[in-house]
């Protein structure tokens, strides 16, 4: 019998189509629930019996992360981890690969609303929305002339990172008649919604034509800083960039000193540096930027979605069948 570790909140709203998952994977499974109270502890003889879990919405956000990754590492069992999280950038997840554990994650199930909100934030920057958002707080009627508002139509959109988000900001795009160039390092497969595929070496040759820049990467060693004063300053005067990766990936220093002097005309920021966004940095204040607060995926559907690649990947798990959104490395 495996042992399956998950939350009582998950339990309390899936746990019908768990036991039909474990039903059609024909896997007689024992599933153990994270105590209620913070302070509390599953008892060795439950651990024991750990071989899989699942880290849900509900514990991610709540006081029980903890507890749940303390059983983790008691569970001499465990063979597999399916994490709610798209993003496996916590030293955490690191720790667990380390032990030989298989660590999938359900990355897809906020690719949607994540691009779309990205989306959103350039056809803002693009449009002046946040110039008529401002001269709406000042009760003014400010028009904009023509020639202040650059054709979107076969501009250049950069997408670094082509996982599932990145591959949803660049078929989106390219809808709206952007010239779409995406960045992944992994071989190419075919059906990639870009008009040009390139590998991470070539970015310098790329960013003298970015008009504008989507970042859709895992936070790795080779990403943390990688956009800062050097990759702005290749970039067109007036390019904009979107950011709905990880904060580290760029230099925050650089990149308020590119929106100031003009060198970056505008940016859409999901993600920072330090979250929440300390209340006198002056990202807040800075004109033509949009800030959301690390919430570009927020949307009804995004728990269904993450729990049904857990459901898939557990049918495939007891057979034997490679598993979906496998992680490799930490920060992946």
């Amino acid at each position: 019998m495996a042992g399956i570790l998950t939350s009582a909140k998950f339990l309390e709203r899936y746990g019908e189509q768990l036991r039909r998952a474990t039903a059609d994977a024909g896997l007689e499974a024992e599933l153990i629930t994270v105590p209620p109270d913070p302070e509390a502890r599953l008892s060795d003889e439950q651990c024991e019996r750990i071989e899989l879990a699942y880290y849900s919405s509900d514990l991610i956000a709540g006081p029980l992360a903890r507890s749940f990754f303390s059983a983790l590492y008691r569970a001499p069992r465990l063979s597999w981890l399916h994490t709610r999280n798209a993003g496996v950038d916590h030293p955490i997840f690191g720790r667990m690969l380390a032990r030989g554990i298989t660590l999938t994650t359900a990355a897809g199930a906020t690719a949607e609303p994540i691009a779309q909100s990205a989306i959103a934030g350039l056809l803002a920057l693009s449009r002046g929305f946040p110039a008529y958002a401002d001269a709406q707080q000042r009760h003014a009627w400010e028009p904009a002339e023509d020639r202040g508002r650059p054709d979107l139509l076969d501009q250049t959109l950069v997408v670094f990172g082509l996982g599932a988000i990145g591959s949803a900001i660049a078929r989106i795009a390219r809808a709206i008649g952007l010239h779409v160039v995406g960045v992944r390092r992994s071989p190419a497969r075919e059906g990639h919604p870009v008009d040009e595929l390139h590998h991470p070496d070539a970015l310098p040759s790329l960013l003298p034509r970015a008009e504008w820049l989507a970042l859709a990467c895992p936070l790795t060693a080779a990403t943390r800083g990688l956009f800062g004063a050097a990759a702005f300053a290749a970039m067109p005067s007036g390019a904009h960039v979107l950011n709905v990766a990880r904060g580290p990936v760029v230099d925050e220093p650089a990149l308020i000193e590119a929106l100031r002097s003009g060198q970056l005309g505008g940016a859409y920021l999901d993600v920072f540096e330090e979250e929440p966004l300390p209340e006198d940095s002056p990202i807040w204040d800075l004109p033509r930027v949009i800030v959301t607060p690390h919430n570009s995926g927020a949307s009804a559907g995004n728990d269904a979605r993450a729990a049904g690649i857990f459901f898939d990947n557990l049918v495939r798990w007891s057979r034997g069948a490679p598993l979906r959104n496998v992680i490799r490395e930490a920060g992946e």
